[in-house]
């Protein structure tokens, strides 16, 4: 449609001209529109666009006739005040013989009935004149108006500021809050005194997360102003991490069905909070809907374009609307004004028609003799009616918003006039450093000196362009609340200011809010409620984003904040804490002495250490016996020394592991059953030699078991031992080592063994010692000797070999301290294994039968 509209006004105004070229050779006026306005002369012409009205009736369409023009109808009050504010802003610079002197600036201001095709015919009257005819031949020359202030609507700044743009024509609105319109290739003189709905959704947003509403419900006209702003908002909202329950337009024709569908949407829905943008001629009947429907419990958000507007103010929306949170255009105080409103009186200029029709909505009557509306007569209007004692939106000056707004737009456009003047030839802006001619004044020099004005209002108010043509972005935050009638007032409880010198750019006094709630405390609106620390956020399948489940974090994970999305590892050395909330060190586990398997096996430890001292007594006393001396008591004497170590040495098993205490226990452990092997091997040859000694063939047998040789053979096979466990420990010694592999929760301190080549050869060697021990004792076990120690030994050594067999996969699968505490146990148990078997039978001998302690018995010639 606006294309079209661009193309119909360029071809209209070519043909004007050509038509001017090749016959009368001037520019003649096409048409005219009836029009409702307010006038006044001066030097230059500043053009306003109001919405005096709030409906246009347009007659049917008859295509045998030219189509009659539209009336307007429901005088709006609060526009006629912005429009006297206009001319109260012209009559004040006239009056400032700082600004514009010798420049008497005059006005010619039109009413758009809120509808786009009237609007459109104002802007083209203001943009073309209302003369007949021109005499620039070729259409050239300033054009009537230097600037217009409108309109209020956006949609109807996008179609005329399109066409304005074309000329460079400079509009400055004070109410179109449409994004769009920040588009300086598409509107390239568009500026506006009101933040733009950019700004107002950030504010908004502002209030949401301040709150902490994340579920929220839009509802927004079918208009530009309202696609736009909704478009944004829902982009604003994702952005913190919020969601859309539902978007809902208002339908143009207010039709009820379409009303009544979107009720029911907000009954059903589980948001709270339900957002708006709209002008109250859409949001009323979807209120009285509401109303009607008793839809309860729900916080409303309004945009500035109804977060004012009084016909919601009633005693039965009360229930309904109270506790309304919305974005109001900053209100400002304009000395003066109210005194020019109440001094309006009507004149004789035909022109100026829209102070008349004010004057016979505000009083009822009527300038005409004899006037019947509906049948019957009106009072005639004197003009001398008193405007003090009538309290109207129009005396009302307590709320200052829009007017306020209208005030800064004349006063950008006067200061731009005015630096515009104070140009000094050859240091102008433009080409050749000229400047503008005010005589002769072009609409785009104007729009240079607009781009860059910068003035504050007599208010306190700054008032700039950024390079978009938007203002400095500042509103005030309104509360709905009860007012003592029982209605709905409206009050200030906070600003939303985007050059706050605290950085802050939302300010709320909450001990002022009223909350339309049981609790009186703001609702609660989320899809999902928080994740508390511990957890994070999982979102449902094909639901928004901030619809969501909690999981906990895994083992070793946390998440420290609420609402989290993923949660954090911790480090190597820490574990998450039960709730999943904080990183703490993870528990340090080792066999301590603390502990009752510590305490088990130190006290097993002990025993056998005392059981094998308990043996040294008995035999150290009994040393003379034929028992003790049988089988060389040196050797016996060698293997209890050789026991006592190996139970000593789990001691260097048990307690928090430390390098030294790392490469002693292997150490130790692998020469004391080294030690201990070797003596019960030699034992076992010392039997097969005597054995054999006492056959003739065996005579010289001894010889070669002789007590040097005996501890010469001990003494070589532990030195083998110490050999493979130096190497061993020079060359990858066992360290103290931090293990979290076993059990991720706890770090398991324990000895690495360094090589595992090193381990296994001392295993290994003691293992085929005891191998050959086993076999020799095994093949020595049925000699004809009464008290044959083969056959113990045989006994003794099968113990070991079976408890170490067993050990190998144990010690593999065990985790933690308790690989350690099999390798201790495996070490208990073989050792009291040898210790038993080998020491027992003769201590049983020597202590309860000593009977049996003498030569002959053991030989076997007692009786």
């Amino acid at each position: 449609m606006w294309i079209t509209l661009h193309i119909c006004l360029y071809l209209s105004f070519n043909c004007i001209c050509v038509a001017s070229i090749f016959s009368s050779r001037t520019c003649q006026l096409q048409g005219r529109f009836n029009l409702n306005g307010m006038y006044e002369d001066g030097d230059l012409i500043i053009g306003g666009l109001f919405a005096f009205h709030l409906i246009a009736v347009f007659p049917e369409l008859n295509f045998k006739r030219e189509p009659e023009q539209p009336h307007c109808e429901r005088f709006y009050m609060a526009s006629f005040q912005q429009a006297q504010t206009m001319v109260f802003a012209i009559n004040e610079i006239n009056q400032n013989p700082h600004l514009l002197p010798n420049i008497t600036l005059g006005y010619h201001l039109y009413d758009n009935c809120v509808k786009l095709g009237v609007a459109f015919r104002s802007a083209t009257a203001l943009l073309s004149g209302t003369k007949e005819s021109l005499t620039y031949l070729n259409c050239t020359g300033p054009p009537p108006v230097i600037g217009i202030v409108g309109d209020p609507g956006s949609t109807h700044c996008i179609a005329i500021s399109s066409v304005l743009g074309l000329f460079r024509v400079p509009m400055v609105s004070y109410y179109a809050t449409c994004s769009c319109l920040s588009d300086r290739k598409k509107y390239p003189s568009f500026f506006r005194t009101i933040p733009s709905d950019a700004f107002q959704v950030q504010a908004m947003v502002q209030i949401l997360k301040h709150f902490g509403w994340t579920w929220v419900g839009v509802i927004y006209s079918d208009d530009d102003y309202g696609i736009y702003a909704a478009q944004s908002f829902q982009k604003e909202v994702q952005l913190f991490g919020g969601c859309v329950a539902f978007s809902e337009i208002l339908p143009l024709d207010n039709n009820l069905m379409d009303i009544q569908r979107i009720v029911r949407m907000i009954q059903a829905s589980t948001a709270r909070v339900l957002v708006v943008f709209s002008t109250e001629a859409y949001l009323l009947p979807l209120m009285e809907e509401v109303a009607l429907q008793n839809v309860m419990g729900r916080q409303w958000i309004a945009s500035e374009a109804w977060a004012n507007s009084p016909v919601f103010h009633t005693q039965h929306l009360l229930p309904f609307l109270g506790g309304t949170l919305g974005i109001a255009i900053r209100r400002g105080e304009i000395q003066g004004l109210h005194n020019f409103l109440l001094h309006l009186r009507p004149d004789n200029d035909a022109r100026n028609n829209m102070v008349k029709i004010f004057w016979e909505n505000m009083f009822g009557c009527s300038f005409e003799t004899e006037s019947r509306e509906i049948g019957e007569e009106r009072q005639r209007c004197t003009g001398q009616e008193d405007l003090s004692s009538t309290d109207t939106e129009y005396t009302d000056v307590s709320e200052l918003r829009a007017s306020y707004n209208v005030y800064k737009a004349v006063f950008a456009l006067a200061h731009a006039l005015h630096n515009l003047m104070q140009c000094e030839e050859g240091k102008g802006p433009f080409s050749g450093n000229s400047c503008a001619d005010i005589n002769n004044l072009q609409p785009w020099q104007l729009v240079h000196y607009l781009q860059k004005v910068n003035f504050t209002t007599s208010f306190g108010d700054h008032v700039s362009f950024n390079e978009n043509g938007d203002a400095l972005s500042i509103y005030d935050v309104m509360n709905w609340q009860p007012s003592s009638d029982g209605s709905i007032i409206v009050r200030t409880v906070g600003v939303v200011d985007e050059g706050a010198a605290t950085g802050k750019l939302l300010t709320l006094d909450e001990d002022a809010l009223y909350w339309n709630f049981e609790t009186k405390k703001p609702p609660q609106s989320v899809c999902s409620e928080s994740c508390p620390p511990g957890t994070r956020q999982a979102t449902r399948k094909g639901l928004p984003v901030c619809c969501f489940d909690c999981l906990p974090c895994a083992d070793g994970e946390i998440s420290n904040a609420t609402d989290s999305i993923e949660c954090t590892e911790c480090p190597d050395e820490y574990w998450s804490s039960p709730k999943k909330d904080q990183c703490i060190p993870k528990e340090v586990e080792f066999l301590s002495f603390e502990e009752p398997l510590g305490i088990s096996l130190t006290t097993a430890s002990l025993l056998g250490t005392c059981f094998c001292s308990v043996v040294v007594v008995i035999f150290a006393h009994h040393r003379h016996t034929p028992v003790v001396r049988a089988n060389n008591s040196e050797l016996s004497f060698l293997l209890l020394l050789s026991l006592k170590l190996c139970f000593l040495c789990v001691l260097l098993f048990i307690g928090r592991p430390q390098l030294w205490t790392c490469q002693l226990r292997h150490a130790v452990f692998g020469i004391s059953f080294v030690l201990c092997v070797s003596s019960i091997l030699v034992k076992t040859m010392v039997v097969i030699a005597v054995f054999k000694s006492s056959r003739l063939e065996g005579k010289g047998a001894m010889k070669w078991f002789g007590a040097a040789q005996q501890r010469g053979t001990v003494l070589i096979l532990t030195a083998l031992q110490v050999v493979i466990s130096a190497v061993w420990l020079s060359t990858a010694s066992p360290t103290p080592h931090k293990n979290s592999q076993y059990i991720r929760s706890k770090i398991v301190y324990e000895c690495a063994i360094g090589s595992v080549v090193g381990f296994s050869m001392l295993l290994g060697y003691i293992g085929l010692l005891a191998a050959v021990s086993f076999l020799l004792a095994f093949m020595a076990r049925n000699l004809p000797d009464n008290f044959n120690e083969a056959k113990f030994i045989t006994f003794s050594m099968l113990i070991f070999c079976a408890v170490w067999i067993t050990f190998v996969p144990a010690y593999v699968s065990s985790p933690g301290k308790y690989a350690v505490a099999v390798e201790i146990f495996a070490i208990l148990a073989s050792s009291f294994g040898l210790l038993v078997a080998t020491f027992a039978p003769k201590c049983y001998i020597i202590l309860l039968h000593p009977e049996r302690n003498t030569k002959k018995a053991i030989m076997g010639r007692a009786t």
